[in-house]
C-alpha cells in the first residue's frame, strides 16, 4: 500500500509560471523567496526551486526570473537562489529602465515623442547584461524544463522556445540570453530583437524577429501545461504518466506582477474621444499596454475553470494583487522608492488571504478556508519536497 501511495504520488507534473512585468518582478521576487526558503527549511540550504519544478514558464520580466532560477552555473546549480532575485532588480533596475527627465511638462513631452519616434529605451544596458550573465547557455542546457514566450513580427504568430523541444530541434535551441532579450522587447520600450540560430557548419537553420512574449501569453500558465500536452504526443517519457489536460495531475503555482484594475483609470466616454495616439499614450500610461493584462486575466480564468471543473482547484495557486496605484502600476519606475514599494507590496500579499477571480466581475475575491497566500505557499512546499522524496527514492 505505501509504495503505492508513492507512486500515486510520483506521478504529478509541477508547474511554476512568472507573469510579464517589468520592474513589477518584485513582487513575484519576494513571493519566491518565500517559497524557496520553505523548502530549504524541509530539505536543506542547498534548496533550490528549480529542483521542484518540472517546469518554469516565464514571460518578459517573467522570463527572466525563469533563466535566473534555472541556468547552470559552473557547478550544475542555478545562477540565483531566490532570494538573491530582488537585490538583482535594486541593482539593474535603475540601469535598465533609467528615468532621466520623466517629470513635468517636459518629460511628458519626451514621452509623448518616444510613442512617435521609437522607444522609450535604446536597450543597450539590458542586452550587454543578459549576454554577460547568460553567455553562451543554450535552451537545452537548463537544468529543469524552461517555457518562454515571444512573438514574431515578421510570420505575426507566437514563438514558443521551450528546453524539450530545443533537444529535439536545433532550429529552436538559441542562446539563452537571445530569448530572454526577445520576450523582454516590449513594444514602445525597448527594440525588437533579430537573431539567427545555426549549425555546426554555420547553416542558417532559423532567423526570428521577435518582440516581448507578452503580446501573446503575458501570463504564460497554460503556454506551460500546452508544452506537457505536446511532450506526451512526443512521447517524451518525463510524462506519459499525463493523459492531456487532466488538472489532477498537475501542481501549478503562477504568479502575477500586479496590475491597477481598481483604480478604474478609464471609460468609455473617455475612449470613446481617443484616436490611435491616445491608445498608444494617455499622460502617463500606455492603455495598450496596460490592456495585456486582459490576456492574462483570460489565461486565469480559463486555468480556475479547469482546475474547480475537475475538483482540483487546490492545485492550482494564483498569487496575484490587482489594487496597484499610482507608479507601482508603472512597467518600469526603477526609482528607489517604488522599488521598494513593489517588495513591500508582495509581502502584504503573502499575508492575504487565498483568492481566486470572480468570472461575472473579473475582480479577485477571498476563498474561504484556504488562509493566506503565505499558508497555501507553505503546503504548496510540503507538497513539492514530497514529490521530490518519491522521486529520488
Amino acid at each position: 500500500m505505501e509504495s503505492d501511495k508513492m507512486l500515486r504520488r510520483h506521478r504529478i507534473v509541477t508547474v511554476l509560471s512568472i507573469d510579464g512585468g517589468g520592474v513589477r518582478g518584485l513582487i513575484p521576487g519576494t513571493i519566491l523567496a518565500f517559497l524557496e526558503a520553505e523548502l530549504q527549511k524541509l530539505d536543506g540550504e542547498n534548496a533550490r526551486l528549480a529542483d521542484y519544478f518540472d517546469v518554469v514558464a516565464g514571460t518578459s520580466t517573467g522570463g527572466l526570473i525563469t533563466l535566473m532560477i534555472s541556468t547552470p552555473n559552473s557547478s550544475n546549480r542555478p545562477l540565483y537562489a531566490a532570494k538573491d532575485i530582488n537585490s538583482f532588480y535594486l541593482e539593474h533596475g535603475p540601469k535598465i529602465f533609467p528615468q532621466g527627465t520623466n517629470g513635468g511638462l517636459w518629460g511628458s513631452v519626451i514621452n509623448f515623442m518616444g510613442t512617435v519616434t521609437g522607444p522609450k529605451y535604446d536597450g543597450k544596458y539590458l542586452r550587454s547584461l543578459l549576454q554577460g550573465l547568460l553567455g553562451k547557455t543554450k535552451m537545452h542546457q537548463t537544468l529543469t524544463m524552461v517555457v518562454i514566450p515571444t512573438f514574431d513580427i515578421r510570420l505575426l504568430q507566437p514563438i514558443v522556445f521551450s528546453t524539450h523541444e530545443a533537444k529535439r530541434d536545433i532550429s529552436k535551441d538559441a542562446l539563452l540570453s537571445d530569448v530572454c532579450i526577445s520576450t523582454s522587447a516590449a513594444p514602445t520600450y525597448f527594440p525588437a530583437h533579430y537573431f539567427e540560430t545555426k549549425d555546426s557548419q554555420d547553416k542558417v537553420l532559423w532567423s526570428f524577429d521577435l518582440i516581448d512574449g507578452g503580446v501573446a501569453a503575458n501570463n504564460p500558465t497554460l503556454v506551460a501545461m500546452n508544452q506537457v500536452t505536446k511532450e506526451i504526443f512526443a512521447k517524451n517519457e518525463e510524462f506519459q504518466h499525463i493523459k492531456n489536460m487532466d488538472c489532477t495531475k498537475y501542481l501549478v503555482i503562477s504568479l502575477g506582477t500586479g496590475s491597477a484594475k481598481q483604480e478604474n483609470k478609464y471609460s468609455a466616454a473617455m475612449a470613446s474621444k481617443w484616436g490611435r495616439l491616445h491608445w498608444l499614450y494617455n499622460g502617463a500610461n500606455m492603455p495598450l499596454m496596460a490592456f495585456i493584462q486582459a490576456s492574462g486575466d483570460m489565461v486565469d480564468i480559463h486555468a480556475s475553470v479547469l482546475f474547480q471543473a475537475l475538483h482540483s482547484e487546490k492545485n492550482y495557486l494564483r498569487i496575484e494583487a490587482d489594487d496597484l496605484e499610482g507608479n507601482a502600476a508603472s512597467v518600469d519606475i526603477s526609482t528607489e522608492e517604488n522599488m521598494k514599494k513593489l517588495i513591500q507590496i508582495g509581502q502584504e500579499l503573502l499575508k492575504k488571504r487565498v483568492s481566486r477571480v470572480n468570472l461575472d466581475k473579473g475582480v479577485y475575491e477571498e476563498v474561504k478556508g484556504e488562509g493566506t497566500n503565505e499558508e497555501a505557499l507553505i503546503r504548496f512546499a510540503k507538497l513539492l519536497s514530497d514529490e521530490r522524496k518519491a522521486r529520488q527514492e
